[in-house]
């Protein structure tokens, strides 16, 4: 990838676009343009069997090989079409505001993040649904693979913005329950929620065999406290004050932050969800790259 291409998928330039679909569509892209080995071929496409050709399938899914053996043509079929659909959770709770500096919010790297995955999932013909929430579920949106549906998910997508308190775990429990049929579920959240809360909504889901994808999306200073002088610290969802000087606090603070990302990624690894911990000064690409990477390795 080039420099100039690494310097376009700095979040904060993308989200400067104008439209979610023009940005999305740029995002994938810009990504698949810079690489060497894509593995841009692996959601929920693992070859399953053969059925024969109806008129109306794609042409470029005839398995050539078969119709020289058999001079009749079939259909390679994937696990998308007979088992998996893919839903994208987006943590709309008042938290995902945040950004320091010039840097961007938590809440548009999650829209643009889940927007480029349902533009590539849609682009392969996976079944893609979209689930926001904040204290509540907010919009359930079930999984199509229709072209249009894109429009259908970018849409909303944009139009979401973060309000009210979070409560992660109900939203994942009411999902596990009403997902009957085994899926890939993609969450984008900053986790500011009770650990053993989320631990067990996501341990529902495993459960019930779903394949389960953690994007821990903070801002950088959420990480390491980097503050310089006194300063005024606001819940954004409690409205609860503190003023403080940063240097006294930092050492606990990066402690406790520390301690909880690894108990999630602990269990994580326990329970098989594959967990990935974003700051929002990510490029996208890098954050395509490795979780596309990773899936390929595992399947």
């Amino acid at each position: 990838m080039t420099t100039d291409k690494k310097q376009y998928l700095k979040p904060e330039i993308v989200s400067k676009l104008k439209g979610m679909e023009l940005r999305a569509r740029m995002v994938v892209e810009g990504f698949i343009a810079g690489l060497h080995k894509s593995p841009y071929h692996g959601f929920s496409v693992e070859f399953a069997e053969h059925r024969q050709y109806m008129p109306g399938d794609n042409i470029r899914d005839v398995d050539w090989k078969v119709f020289a053996k058999s001079d009749r043509y079939y259909i390679k079929q994937y696990e998308e079409e007979t088992n998996l659909k893919s839903y994208l959770l987006l943590d709309c709770s008042l938290s995902m505001a945040y950004q320091s500096g010039d840097r961007i919010r938590k809440i548009d790297y999650a829209r643009l993040l889940s927007g480029a995955l349902a533009y590539m999932m849609l682009r392969q013909r996976d079944a893609v649904g979209l689930v926001t929430f904040d204290e509540d579920m907010r919009k359930y949106i079930p999984p199509r693979s229709k072209s249009g549906h894109l429009n259908v998910l970018l849409n909303e997508l944009a139009e979401q913005e973060p309000s009210n308190t979070t409560n992660i775990s109900s939203t994942l429990h009411t999902m596990a329950e009403r997902i009957k049929r085994r899926g890939l579920v993609i969450i984008m959240s900053d986790l500011l929620d009770d650990a053993d809360a989320i631990i067990s909504g996501l341990k529902h889901f495993r459960y019930n065999r779903h394949e389960i994808v953690l994007f821990h999306i903070l801002d950088p200073r959420e990480r390491d406290f980097a503050f310089p002088r006194e300063a005024l610290f606001k819940d954004m969802e409690t409205g609860e004050e503190i003023t403080t000087l940063p240097h006294q606090i930092k050492s606990e603070y990066t402690i406790q932050v520390k301690a909880f990302s690894e108990k999630v990624s602990s269990a994580c690894r326990q329970a098989n969800i594959d967990y990935h911990p974003i700051d929002t000064n990510m490029p996208f690409d890098k954050a395509l790259y490795a979780f596309l990477s990773k899936r390929e390795r595992l399947y």
